[in-house]
């Protein structure tokens, strides 16, 4: 490995780094690192991107005849640099480990000045190319790595390109992991290609109307988190700082700026710090007639430096995605974050009322996920989904504990990531709850705009908004569009089904059953389902035998069968056996044909905040309630429409 001489002076992330005078700043505050750690960090700087082995670092800090244990004094020296940096082994942001083997500098590497010897300049050309092959692979039209009906990417900018790996997994869900490249030991994900750049923008230096002498260095530290938090937008391309910076306590016109740095959008605006006050004011402009499509003001208290400086820059970026209306969010989160997401959401993924221990056991996992990155908004998303389907039916999960759990999970996810798709489906799930239907469709169709890709959303805006609004037709094509989307699940398939008994298509049930029994022939929901359509159609010895084979889970519709066999003595002992279950009463005297005690048991359902409270009643075990005066007060009450 060639030793290059570089400038003194070098710049990677917030930090710079003086070779000669042997200091480390973050955002021109000095920062405390002893000789050894500081040894270590020149040494990678020397070679970013590159793989440095132990031994060539330990040669470089002592001599070959000192006494020394030379792998516990790395040890040491490589930690410090951490506490330095502030970062971790664990969740890399700037020294990579390789185990056994050395480490890695995975952040660019930007000269300040001074000049780099021949062989310098060979590796930087050879880094060039790699980065060109890097931009190449990250093009429109040759991000995506497609695996069946999802697709997950990895992706980076900063680092010479790796080779890629690519995994196949069968079963529910088909993962393939492009791995590109790590951005300070992050990895980017998105579930679309990447789109063409619609937007290019440049953050001009934020002016510093500050009275403290030699403060530029936290309103340029702003300005530098402001541009690296832009990269979260897809499709929006970002201009670099050192072009931005040339603008820089000079005169500003946006027409002249955006045409020197070719941007369609200008970012401008001034930090203002007083004592521990602090105050920062930004303006989005179009560059095209100078109109201003976006203004903010952020008053903080300064407690915390870098704290303030990135909870400003990621509130400028998410007001940004909103008001450009587009922008889905890119995550720079470690590999083993991301590992424990998937397999929460592939566990969450299980059919409401039915799946209920397999969905539980995702919360943990996504709960893991948080732990190793708490900004990670898909996870507190994926956490109210696990709540609301665990909670579908009473039996399973008390719907009011759940509910809670739901509360804060879910705004939480909108707060980290306001154009979340799946945050906005967990919110129609809230408000479905809370009976403001309006608010529950707006929200789920705000899922579906953001990312019509998604298959749940649609299948929970059909069974939980629009099939207790009594609009089959639209619930039927928004599951039939989800199954067109993730034609592998049977969860989706059921739901289906599901509304297909509530429309009286019996026989369309049995045949789509069939084919789920054939690929699952376990699949509890199928079975039941395919019961009641038996029992509907007027077979009742296949839909009973069925039911009874099912056991646990489906007193209600066999206590109903057995009623309508003429077993009366058989219902009343189910009745008896769950009264504390109000859906079982309901079901169970609506095949003795009792509408009061139907109406108590549906009442109570209502009463118990039972989420099926508002389709419930569509069944059409409970037809002959249909045009009773006292359902539909009771639909009233709960904002539904009469049921004819």
């Amino acid at each position: 490995m060639a030793t290059p001489i570089f400038s003194s002076r070098v710049r990677f992330g917030v930090f710079e780094v003086d070779l000669r005078a042997g200091e480390l700043r973050k955002q021109g505050i000095k920062i405390k690192l002893h000789d050894q750690p500081f040894k270590v960090l020149a040494i990678l700087l020397e070679h970013p991107g590159e793989v440095v082995t132990r031994e060539q670092i330990c040669q470089r800090l002592w001599l070959a005849d000192t006494f020394v244990d030379s792998e516990v004094g790395l040890n040491s020296a490589v930690k410090k640099l951490r506490d330095a940096l502030g970062d971790s082994a664990e969740n890399p942001r700037f020294l990579e480990t390789l185990p056994r083997r050395g480490y890695r500098l995975i952040v660019p590497v930007e000269h300040l000045s001074g000049v780099a010897d021949p062989h310098w300049k060979e590796s930087t050309s050879s880094s060039a190319v790699n980065q060109r092959t890097v931009e190449a692979d990250l093009a429109p039209g040759n991000a995506a790595v497609v695996a069946e009906q999802q697709e997950i990417v990895l992706e980076a900018t900063a680092r010479p390109a790796r080779p890629r790996l690519a995994i196949s997994v069968r079963g529910k869900v088909a993962i393939v992991i492009g791995v590109l490249a790590a951005l300070a030991g992050g990895v980017w994900w998105r579930l679309r290609p990447l789109p063409a750049h619609q937007y290019s923008i440049a953050v001009l230096p934020l002016r510093n109307l500050s009275p403290e002498p030699d403060s530029d260095y936290f309103s340029d530290g702003l300005t530098d988190e402001i541009i690296s938090n832009l990269s979260v937008i897809d499709g929006l391309e970002v201009k670099s700082r050192t072009s931005s910076f040339t603008f820089k306590d000079k005169p500003r016109d946006i027409h002249s700026v955006g045409a020197q740095l070719g941007a369609k959008l200008i970012l401008e605006g001034s930090v203002l710090r007083a004592g521990d006050k602090l105050r920062v004011n930004v303006q989005l402009f179009r560059v095209t007639d100078d109109a201003s499509l976006w203004s903010g003001r952020y008053d903080r208290e300064l407690k915390d430096v870098f704290e303030v400086q990135d909870e400003i820059s990621r509130s400028i970026v998410n007001q940004l995605r909103l008001n450009l209306g587009r922008g889905q969010r890119r995550y720079n989160t470690n590999l083993e974050a991301y590992d424990l997401y998937l397999r929460a959401r592939s566990l969450v993924n299980g059919t409401p009322g039915y799946d209920a221990e397999e969905i539980a056991q995702s919360i943990p996992l996504f709960q893991a996920a948080i732990a190793k990155d708490p900004s990670f908004a898909p996870a507190y998303a994926g956490i109210a989904d696990a709540y609301a389907y665990m909670s579908a039916t009473p039996r399973t999960f008390n719907p009011e504990t759940a509910y809670s759990e739901m509360r804060v999970a879910c705004p939480k996810a909108l707060q980290l990531d306001p154009l979340l798709a799946e945050a906005y489906a967990c919110m129609g799930l809230i408000d479905s709850r809370d009976h403001n239907w309006g608010e529950a469709e707006r929200a789920f169709r705000r899922s579906i705009e953001l990312n019509p890709n998604l298959s749940r959303p649609r299948e929970d805006f059909a069974t939980w908004v629009l099939t207790p609004l009594g609009r089959l037709d639209e619930s039927e094509r928004e599951l039939r569009t989800a199954i067109e989307l993730d034609p592998l699940s049977l969860t989706a398939m059921n739901s289906l089904d599901f509304l297909l008994v509530i429309a009286g298509r019996y026989d369309e049930v049995l045949s789509n059953s069939r084919r789920i029994l054939a690929s699952d022939p376990e699949n509890y929901a199928a079975k039941q389902l395919s019961a009641r359509a038996w029992v509907q159609k007027g077979d009742l010895q296949e839909g009973i035998a069925t039911l009874e084979k099912l056991g646990k889970g489906s007193p209600s519709f066999l206590g109903y069968a057995y009623a309508k066999a003429g077993r009366r003595t058989d219902a009343e002992r189910i009745a008896a056996q769950y009264q504390d279950w109000p859906w079982v009463q309901a079901l169970v005297y609506a095949g003795l044909g009792d509408k009061d005690k139907v109406l108590d048991g549906l009442r109570e359902m209502a009463a118990n905040k039972d989420p099926r409270s508002g389709f419930y009643p569509l069944y059409p075990e409970f037809a002959f309630l249909r045009g009773d005066p006292r359902l539909n007060e009771m639909r009233k009450e709960l904002g539904l429409p009469e049921v004819r």
